[in-house]
């Protein structure tokens, strides 16, 4: 199976994990991590196929990609400051 192939796979998974946690609320502060180690994950396959579609010289898939990963990244990282911040278990003195 072809990098691109493995990509739109985990796109499609993505997209379906999207569409179910969109029927539902995400409800616990799990789901929000759950949430951000997803599109993390996605992000590291785009940056991945990134740098394969440079290193063919594809410039139009490497803008591609590179624009995807940074999207998964920002989508990630709120995913984790909601899962962080919505914490009332943590104790100020605990982070800093």
């Amino acid at each position: 199976m072809s990098q691109e192939q493995t990509l739109d796979r985990s796109v499609n998974n993505a997209a379906e994990l999207q569409d179910e946690f969109h029927d539902d609320e995400l409800d616990s502060i799990g789901d929000h991590h759950r949430m951000a180690a997803h599109h993390f994950s996605l992000a590291a396959e785009h940056h991945i196929a990134a740098a394969a579609a440079d290193d063919d010289g594809d410039d139009e898939a490497n803008a591609r990609h590179a624009y995807l990963a940074y999207r998964h990244q920002l989508n990630a990282v709120q995913y984790a400051e909601i899962a962080a911040l919505d914490n009332d278990c943590l104790d100020d003195t605990l982070i800093g």
